[in-house]
């Protein structure tokens, strides 16, 4: 079989190498559930998903998707890890979740159920594959017009190089090391243009401000920072 061409197989197998570590808080994949509720409250700010059909994209082991189908969605998750996606399975069993976990890619779901979805989430994953742009103009083809799209990333700047990279993954390893790409990163600027080319309407931003003493994070709004969120609607 081969590999659709906007995925980065060595990225995939960042993920598989850490599938089984997904739902151990106090593992490397600790900080995600650390920064769900965060990133959760920022989704449900701006879009209610309570009966509502949602797909989360890049979805991993599952920790957003699972707060979505508690919340009452209708969630289909997708990803490119095998590995990880039968964490994610397993998991939504034990917890008596009913969630559509799927390998397949973002622009495969947009051929085939385009204009169906009431949201879209898309959390620190354009920073993983080659063509960040056509992962979005996907995104906002699957839907429904006036829906919306959730997508955070981290900011290519000296800053987030420091903070993110070699502080978060070398210094205090709150992340597994080569995690994240520089040159793959996302300025704001770049995802609000191929947001808005893609036919999306930005509505909010806010960052994820980590404190280095206390290791913890706040929501500045706002602000576009090293870990930022952004949040679209689709034009009507």
């Amino acid at each position: 079989m081969n590999q659709p061409s906007n995925v980065d197989s060595q990225e995939v197998s960042k993920f598989d190498r850490v599938a089984q570590l997904w739902w151990d808080p106090a593992g490397k994949m600790g900080m995600l559930h650390v920064i769900n509720p965060l990133r959760s409250q920022f989704t449900f700010d701006h879009a209610d998903v309570n009966g509502k059909r949602v797909v989360d994209v890049g979805c991993g082991g599952g920790i957003l998707t699972e707060t979505l189908a508690q919340a009452g969605a209708d969630v289909v998750g997708i990803d490119q890890s095998e590995l990880t996606l039968e964490v994610a399975k397993q998991h939504a069993a034990k917890s008596g979740l009913t969630i559509d976990y799927r390998i397949q890619t973002v622009e495969e779901l947009a051929e085939k159920e385009a204009g169906t979805y009431d949201v879209v989430t898309c959390l620190e994953m354009i920073e993983h594959v080659p063509d960040p742009a056509a992962i979005i103009a996907a995104c906002a083809r699957l839907l429904k017009p006036g829906g919306h799209a959730i997508f955070s990333t981290i900011n290519r700047s000296f800053k987030a190089w420091l903070f993110a990279i070699i502080g978060g993954e070398y210094v205090m390893r709150i992340l597994p090391r080569g995690t994240h790409q520089y040159e793959k990163l996302v300025r704001p600027t770049e995802l609000r243009s191929w947001s808005e080319a893609a036919g999306l309407t930005w509505l909010r931003s806010a960052s994820l401000m980590f404190n280095p003493l206390t290791k913890k994070f706040r929501v500045a709004h706002g602000k576009e920072d090293v870990n930022y969120m952004m949040s679209f609607v689709k034009k009507s």
